[in-house]
């Protein structure tokens, strides 16, 4: 798209966003040899300190905006010097000089006239002749019109890079006014800085500005940039000299087409291990933020899980147990007792188990037990301060625990005090303080990831007991390594692994359907109708019309679209989660004529939608994964505004924060993990064969309630069953295995394989699958009612 030019002044700021730059601007236009620019325009992007009744220089491209027509985004622009007397007064007396009201304003501009800016920069001396302007004042008149001169200069600097509105914002906040100088001397070291930047822009950027293909700059860049992405993308804390150097030539050679010297390219990666960019330890290179948070997690563990303990008496223990028992209204097997004694007479503990082994059972007899022998109330609401703390890595996972315990539960973010609005982990360990209470518990462990975990055990004090719980079978962290594995494995501190199965009735069967799937195997009824399940051949075109039916029919039975939700591995394709999100949004929630909605790059919100948080965003009390409803969406003169409530919270989003949220009616297994759902459809096929892996099943299964249908290719389920997958690697079980301590419990699960099946014997046509209602036990409601008959 060609980019145009014109000359405005800043008639009114309609927007502006105070934390990235970005504004709405109406601009009265000068000069325009462009027809459709009129003698007033709006004018969106990102701008530094904006003057009224001064003129700029745009550059950029029309846009048509649905709602309010025709506007100008700006990809770089220019002030002009401001020269009026009322311009200059305007800005004199504006809130970034303080105390220089109107009539000191229009004495510096009666004395130094149209120039007063460029005066005030280069001959500074001239402000004492000015009546009323105290040295105080006058150093700070100095330093902010030098400031506001640096600051416009910069991002137009960066805009002129290439930069978008984010990126210049994220690198002018990082390096001010040095970011030119920075960018020129190496850009390539902006992406061990500034998260979230492509190598292939730096890269074209350094190409302009004439550094060679095998500049040891571009070397040095690639090699970070590879390991950091590999992290983020394979889950390892570490990777081998040759796998970075594999991926390193493959990124340098097809961003530019040059060959790679391959010995300047190894001297580089040892460069990177002697300046830190890297850690390079031995056959083993890593981001340094991972290598010492996994140090530093190994490190924190063992300090905890040798401290003297407090030895409760044995009768007082178990006094408690039996009070709590009647307390709640259960008996406790014998390993859960022996669960609960170890968990409360532990500096540190880990409690694991599979679905249905009672592990919420014994975390709530824990809790009790605790606040019994410690004289503990129970009764407290969120704000009172915990003594007992509950954490979970997500915003549902929370909520969920507290529901299953009684008890307030937060986020793991929210408890440390910390907000990450994406993969920028820098600085994080500044904002941590230590925790205050006497018992800490985190649930869903298998999410948490190396760097939470560090910034965890960091806010640890000394004497507060850690019990940690989770599945080790379901996925992994979406961030790098395996935290809860390696804790396990390493035997480092006390573990109880509950293996008896209790949460289930005569006529269930996802629990050991679940069990079986962990053991590599598909039951042979896998594609039998029971009463808590179904199966559905089908091949990925017909995926849609499976899972159309069943929600149609699932809606018609009384369960509500929040009671719903449709898994599936991947965004693409006819199967995939964008696809089925938009089917589903046509049938729970279509359009009408008096509901509001709005077009987000081609995605509709619509109120009444089912929506997800994609970033944690602390402030307004929301975290990735938490789902909610848009309950209005308002027009205001500053722009759209979508509102959102999830649960007892009711959250605004402005234009720019859009992108925060996305439909929800279908969603990935890893964003389902932590919760559960009455009613789970589970599509599978082929097609997303890199992505099938037995715990991606496993954690899919176990994320339902009450039911669950699955659809699509049986082979693709196989194939799920028996991959396991890549192991991650890491270096924490390492960190850990030393001074190991005893397990309570390492038995391992007892479930019988089952033989594997034909996949012939299992496949259903299209014509019998039009014939068969999905499986779903509603009472009193036979399954066979949920898809109609053809």
């Amino acid at each position: 798209m060609k980019e145009i030019s014109f000359k405005g002044t800043l008639e009114a700021v309609y927007f502006q966003n105070d934390s990235n730059y970005y504004k709405v601007l109406l601009i009265n236009v000068d000069e325009s040899d462009d027809d459709r620019i009129d003698d007033q325009i709006v004018v969106t992007g990102t701008f530094g300190q904006m003057h009224h009744d001064t003129q700029y220089t745009f550059v950029g491209h029309i846009v048509e905006h649905q709602k309010y027509g025709v506007q100008f985004k700006v990809t770089a622009y220019q002030q002009e010097e401001i020269t009026s007397v009322k311009g200059l007064i305007y800005y004199f007396s504006s809130d970034r000089f303080s105390g220089i009201g109107t009539v000191l304003a229009t004495r510096i501009v009666d004395t130094l006239g149209t120039k007063a800016i460029e005066l005030i920069s280069e001959q500074s001396e001239l402000l004492k002749t000015i009546p009323g302007l105290t040295p105080k004042k006058r150093l700070m008149l100095i330093e902010q019109v030098q400031l506001d001169r640096g600051e416009n200069q910069t991002l137009l600097d960066l805009l002129k890079f290439g930069f978008n509105d984010k990126e210049a914002f994220k690198i002018y906040q990082f390096y001010k006014d040095k970011a030119k100088v920075v960018i020129d001397n190496n850009p390539y070291q902006l992406l061990e800085i500034i998260e979230g930047l492509s190598f292939s822009k730096i890269d074209q950027l350094a190409e302009k500005l004439d550094f060679d293909a095998n500049a040891i700059e571009r070397l040095q860049g690639a090699l970070y940039f590879v390991v950091k992405e590999l992290s983020y993308r394979q889950g390892h804390t570490y990777f081998t000299p040759k796998t970075v150097l594999v991926y390193a030539i493959q990124l340098l050679e097809e961003a530019r087409k040059e060959m790679i010297n391959e010995q300047l390219l190894a001297q580089a990666l040892a460069i990177c291990g002697q300046s830190g960019v890297l850690i390079q330890d031995g056959e083993r290179v890593a981001l340094p933020s991972l290598y010492y948070a996994e140090q530093s997690i190994a490190s924190r563990i063992k300090a905890i899980a040798k401290q003297e303990k407090y030895s409760y008496p044995e009768k007082d223990v178990d006094d408690a147990i039996q009070s709590v028992q009647k307390q709640l209204g259960v008996v406790y097997a014998p390993e859960q007792i022996a669960a609960i004694k170890q968990a409360i007479q532990s500096p540190i503990s880990v409690l694991t188990g599979g679905p249905g082994t009672g592990k919420t059972t014994v975390l709530k007899g824990v809790v009790a037990c605790f606040a019994l022998l410690n004289d503990i109330p129970l009764h407290q609401s969120s704000k009172d301060k915990q003594t007992i703390l509950l954490a979970a890595p997500t915003g549902r996972a929370a909520k969920r625990m507290s529901e299953l315990i009684g008890l307030h539960a937060t986020t793991l973010h929210r408890l440390l005090g910390i907000g990450l609005t994406g993969q920028d982990v820098s600085g994080v360990e500044n904002e941590i303080s230590e925790l205050e209470g006497a018992f800490l518990v985190i649930d869903e462990m298998s999410m948490v990831d190396t760097w939470l975990m560090n910034w965890v055990v960091k806010a640890i004090p000394m004497g507060m007991s850690v019990l940690l719980v989770g599945d080790k079978d379901q996925l992994p962290s979406v961030g790098p390594g395996k935290v809860l594995k390696d804790i396990l494995e390493s035997h480092s501190v006390p573990v109880t692994q509950l293996v008896q199965v209790f949460r289930q009735n005569e006529t269930s069967t996802i629990i050991p359907l679940a069990h079986s799937i962990n053991h590599g195997e598909l039951p042979v009824d896998f594609i039998q109708q029971k009463a808590d399940r179904s199966y559905f051949e089908c091949l990925p075109q017909q995926v849609q019309t499976v899972v159309q039916k069943v929600v149609v029919r699932a809606l018609e039975k009384g369960y509500s679209i929040h009671d719903i939700q449709v898994l599936a591995p991947m965004y693409k394709g006819p199967a995939g989660i964008d696809a089925l999100n938009v089917l589903i949004q046509s049938i729970a929630n279509p359009p009408t004529p008096k509901k509001r909605e709005i077009n987000y790059f081609n995605k509709i919100f619509r109120v009444g939608d089912k929506v997800l948080q994609q970033v944690n965003v602390p402030e307004k009390s929301i975290f990735n994964g938490d789902m909610g409803k848009i309950v209005s969406i308002l027009k205001t003169e500053n722009g759209d505004e979508i509102v959102v409530q999830y649960d007892d919270n009711e959250v605004s989003y402005t234009a720019n924060e859009f992108n925060q949220i996305t439909l929800a009616y279908c969603c990935s297994i890893h964003k389902a993990q932590g919760s559960e759902f009455p009613l789970v459809i589970l599509p599978m096929v082929k097609g997303y064969s890199r992505m099938l892996r037995r715990n991606l099943l496993y954690t899919a299964v176990t994320r339902s309630k009450q039911s669950i249908i699955f659809c699509g290719e049986f082979s693709a389920f196989q194939l799920a069953t028996e991959q396991t997958g890549e192991e991650r690697l890491t270096l924490l079980l390492e960190r850990l295995s030393s001074n190991t301590v005893p397990v309570s419990n390492d038995n391992q699960p007892k479930t019988n394989k089952v033989s594997e099946a034909s996949e012939t014997d299992y496949r259903l046509y299209e014509n019998m699958m039009l014939t068969i209602d999905a499986m779903i036990g509603m009472d009193g409601i036979t399954p066979y009612q949920f898809m109609q008959e053809v």
